[in-house]
């Protein structure tokens, strides 16, 4: 893959990851509070009705969610560095080239 590939992959990467923690960052927001102020934490449903969860099983999942885009998100600045460090484009053997005059091999 070309270098530009590198750097168009690592930008789709870090975004995905953005996108992730914030869409399933949220949920998990209210859990925090809860945990830091009160000594129980609860779920509301869609018709208003607590539910009285696990506060230590909602901060586990929480720090899954968070160990997972941290994981999208080195994965996407690995990408990005190697896409802009990276000269192996311009490292290409003579005879390994294709296009025009990449065909002629020297015999000598």
């Amino acid at each position: 893959m070309s270098d530009i590939r590198f750097v168009m992959i690592g930008v789709v990467v870090l975004s995905v990851g953005f996108i992730v923690m914030a869409v399933f960052g949220s949920q998990y927001q209210d859990i925090t509070v809860q945990t830091k102020e009160f000594s129980e934490c609860y779920e509301y449903t869609d018709e208003n009705v607590a539910v009285k969860v696990d506060c230590d099983e909602q901060l586990q999942s929480r720090n899954l969610i968070f160990v997972a885009v941290i994981g999208i998100l080195a994965a996407g600045g690995i990408l990005l560095v190697k896409g802009i460090r990276g000269t192996w484009d311009n490292d290409v053997k003579p005879e390994e080239m294709l296009g025009p005059g990449g065909d002629k091999k020297d015999d000598s």
